[in-house]
């Protein structure tokens, strides 16, 4: 049996791989810290699991319009509205299961076969799968530690072309956490002005800031490019509700449109239940979501005292998100009980897991090899745990 050629052409998640091999240690009784899954470790608010329950209890459990029922779409114009400025009717609004699958459908929209997408690097290493899996060809942008991992407007302009379909914008980001100031944004919207590709702005991570500046979406600072951009956003990290699988994308009628076809086809609606869980979120009260962003940055500025410590690793100021992105290349130059790591995250990663029961993410797969992403979305004994493992790991290394 054959293949297609698609699905030959991407890799696994190593998020979710290197997770799950984390959770089958855990259940061969070995005791591991896992530092790998963006999954804050927080339970979903009252509230909203209440809401849930009635859902199921009423019997709102069958389907619904593909793209969500119009009570759940205009709670969302309406969160948009109020907490991003931002105005949208429920008609410009599609819901889906998570904003992973928003941003999927939309490459699947918007991208021809050949057509070019300009990724921002380090990225999410979902992406340019996604990318390839619609036929197109990522395009990475580069960016540097010193500028915090922001990449330079003249980067993007050297890189669209008449080939360029669409760019995506992630601030702040998965995996670096940098938060893209206004000024930036400004930027990259000149240089935007000038050619026609579509905006992708995944704004998942809106709510976790630690610079005390407030988020800011390209639209924010350049309305006009309104008619070609898609705001992408969901309750995942906001409300600790991972496994409920809702996000959203916001955007011109013919692009949701679009991507509802798309979704007809596909998933058809997210979960009923989900979606009266959803509404509960985001017209209740968010106050849960400070005491949320408040626990991350005390473990943020744990994480970054502790990396501080610890020779070989270099990590820069933490701006948003619940991720360290540490530059281990000077361990990854050396070896361990004799045998070269040879310039490998992947082979730093795997020593840790199976030597030191501390699972990490490899940086290659976002696009920085020497680089590992330790996720802080657990609590304070298991960073020090994990931490203290880390630092035994250096300390061991010929």
């Amino acid at each position: 049996m054959k293949l297609s050629r698609r699905v030959n052409a991407i890799q696994p998640s190593p998020t979710l791989a290197i997770t799950a091999k984390a959770k089958a240690l855990s259940a061969r009784g070995i005791d591991v810290v896992s530092l790998g899954a963006g999954e804050p470790d927080m339970d979903t608010p009252a509230h909203v699991k209440q809401a849930g329950v009635a859902a199921i209890e009423q019997g709102f459990t069958k389907y619904t319009a593909t793209p969500g029922t119009p009570d759940l779409r205009r709670a969302i114009a309406a969160k948009m509205a109020r907490e991003n400025h931002l105005a949208y009717d429920e008609t410009e609004v599609i819901a889906s299961v998570g904003a992973k699958h928003a941003i999927f459908n939309a490459f699947q929209a918007l991208v021809d076969e050949g057509d070019e997408v300009l990724i921002p690097a380090p990225y999410w290493v979902s992406y340019p799968d996604m990318v390839l899996l619609a036929g197109g060809k990522p395009v990475i942008v580069p960016s540097r530690a010193e500028d915090g991992f922001v990449p330079r407007p003249e980067a993007i302009a050297e890189r669209l072309s008449d080939r360029t379909a669409a760019i995506v914008l992630n601030s702040p980001s998965n995996p670096t956490g940098a938060v893209w100031s206004r000024e930036v944004l400004g930027q990259i919207a000149s240089v935007l002005e000038g050619h026609s590709c579509a905006i992708i702005s995944d704004d998942i991570y809106e709510h976790l800031i630690y610079t005390g500046q407030p988020f800011a979406n390209i639209l924010n600072v350049a309305p006009q490019l309104r008619d070609r951009t898609i705001v992408v956003n969901g309750l995942s990290k906001s409300f600790s509700m991972t496994g409920w699988r809702l996000g959203w994308a916001a955007a011109p009628k013919p692009i949701v449109a679009a991507m509802q076809k798309i979704q007809d086809q596909s998933t058809s609606n997210p979960s009923s239940i989900t979606q009266m869980a959803a509404i509960a979120a985001l017209q209740g009260g968010q106050e849960c979501v400070e005491e949320m962003r408040k626990k991350f940055d005390a473990r943020r500025r744990y994480v970054e005292e502790r990396l501080a410590g610890i020779p070989g690793l270099h990590c820069g100021p933490i701006g948003g998100a619940f991720y360290a992105f540490v530059d281990a290349k000077a361990l990854c130059a050396r070896a361990y009980r004799g045998a070269s790591i040879g310039g490998s995250s992947a082979r730093l990663a795997e020593i840790l897991l199976d030597e030191f029961q501390v699972a990490v993410i490899p940086g290659a797969p976002f696009g920085a090899e020497g680089y590992i992403r330790l996720s802080f979305a657990t609590s304070m004994e298991q960073l020090e745990k994990g931490l203290d493992r880390i630092a035994a790991f250096a300390r061991s290394l010929d």
